[in-house]
């Protein structure tokens, strides 16, 4: 047994969240360890608190149980998922600072490690797989499977970044014996768009452009454009990807300003060279060497600039 299990088995109040702006691998640690613990500890109590998400992914079992709305609770148990540190919970902070006993489970390199019980796992593609780690494998449901699959499936960027490895692999192998539904998962949530979906990428895609010989593209969405087309953050998931993939680029840097007037949120992604992780942190942000991110308040263009004077200086020196 260990420290994971002797915590759930002596918490009867649990309480798990993640990072704002909850991505597929939050969402899927986050329900991965709900239906773990319920299917197993029926006597618990489980609730998660996130910031709105994906409506694709609502077919997770357990999804349409996630609160959004502060109530007035102490929790025997926390458990902090996919955060490198506590801001990273927004308002949900609350929780963890009341808590009886919390727990951390983690897999971003600029963690610096918190709470009573700590899981950082820089090894892992995921905080689903890290999660996978934790878990007693006879022991795990058809719906925590599919959780943690999709987890995983979007940190890696469906097995293709470089974060994947032999053990991501053979997790997702055994997930997808345990009744994770592949296809399901990577279509349905990865590959799929909406339309407005689509428009914002086509909105992003023309604001583009290319800088240092090529090697850096940069593109920003101001929040003229997003109130003008109806949209929110949630319309440009898969930008900074797209992004990405152009022919001769190292570095991209995509940027909205969303929700709030001057304040962008920065999304930085790098093949080979770069580690953005380090930029973001600059900036007060985080994440890993080849995806990381930020929020930044100010001037778009003396936010470009500062960023991509950062990416230059680690080209030059590479």
């Amino acid at each position: 047994m260990n420290d994971f299990i002797r915590e759930i088995e002596k918490a009867k109040d649990i309480v798990i969240l993640g990072h704002t702006r909850p991505d597929g691998d939050c969402v899927g640690s986050c329900l991965g360890v709900y239906n773990y613990v319920l299917d197993n500890y029926p006597d618990k109590q489980v609730d998660i608190y996130l910031d709105a998400f994906k409506p694709e992914f609502l077919f997770l079992n357990g999804a349409d149980k996630i609160l959004h709305e502060q109530k007035q609770k102490v929790y025997d148990l926390c458990i902090s998922m996919d955060s490198g540190d506590l801001d990273r919970h927004g308002d949900f902070v609350v929780y963890f600072d009341s808590a009886k006993r919390t727990m951390c489970i983690d897999h971003h390199i600029s963690n610096q490690g918190f709470g009573d019980v700590c899981f950082l796992k820089p090894e892992c593609s995921a905080a689903a797989e890290a999660v996978f780690t934790l878990l007693d494998e006879d022991k795990i449901s058809q719906h925590c499977a599919e959780c943690l699959y999709l987890g995983i499936v979007h940190d890696t960027g469906v097995f293709k970044y470089t974060n994947t490895t032999r053990q991501t692999m053979e997790i997702a192998g055994k997930l997808i014996e345990k009744g994770a539904r592949s296809q399901l998962v990577i279509d349905g949530t990865f590959y799929q768009k909406t339309f407005k979906q689509n428009k914002m990428l086509a909105k992003a895609l023309d604001a583009a452009f290319l800088m240092f010989d090529g090697k850096v593209i940069v593109s920003c969405l101001t929040k003229d454009v997003f109130d003008d087309n109806d949209a929110t953050n949630l319309d440009t998931d898969g930008v900074v990807d797209a992004l990405r993939i152009t022919e001769g680029v190292e570095c991209a840097l995509w940027m909205y300003e969303y929700p709030k007037k001057g304040v962008f949120k920065c999304s930085l992604r790098s093949n080979e060279i770069v580690n953005v992780s380090m930029i973001a942190g600059s900036l007060g942000g985080g994440g890993h060497v080849r995806a990381a991110g930020c929020e930044v308040e100010g001037d778009k263009d003396t936010i470009i600039l500062k960023v991509t004077d950062m990416i230059k200086a680690q080209l030059d020196n590479a």
